[in-house]
């Protein structure tokens, strides 16, 4: 049996309460433990990642600018951001690596999802693959 972190926790913060829901249920009897990486961003958090891989080093993470094209991390018309980002959390340490383990995560988030009546979608199955996001459809 799992638990958040107080970082972990700290991330959910300003997160819609259904998402937070479904996410502090899923740990509790998650296959993997894992951690919550991101919650709400900022414009220019937003703007910073949507320039990873474009003006800055790295790899493109994001196809949001935060201006033009929201991401659902952004706080919506009801103040809430939509989506969260998690990373299994293995041996003490976040494990971006294991791909195995980001889809077992989240095949029982989704499960936990179904079960509380909460509409999720997975960034996993996406046409740009995102195995870290979850978000409210």
């Amino acid at each position: 049996m799992y638990s958040f972190s107080k970082a972990s926790l700290a991330k959910l913060k300003g997160v819609h309460p259904s998402l937070v829901k479904v996410v502090t249920e899923a740990i509790k009897d998650s296959p993997v433990d894992f951690s919550i990486t991101s919650g709400v961003r900022t414009t220019a958090e937003q703007k910073d990642l949507y320039a990873q891989g474009r003006t800055t080093k790295g790899s493109i993470v994001t196809n949001a600018d935060g201006v033009k094209n929201k991401s659902n991390h952004q706080a919506k018309s009801d103040g809430y951001g939509h989506a969260i980002d998690f990373c299994p959390y293995v041996n003490g340490k976040l494990d971006w690596n294991t791909d195995s383990n980001f889809r077992i995560i989240a095949n029982h988030i989704i499960k936990t999802a179904t079960k509380l009546k909460v509409s999720i979608a997975w960034g996993g199955v996406w046409k740009f693959v995102d195995l870290p996001h979850i978000e409210l459809k």
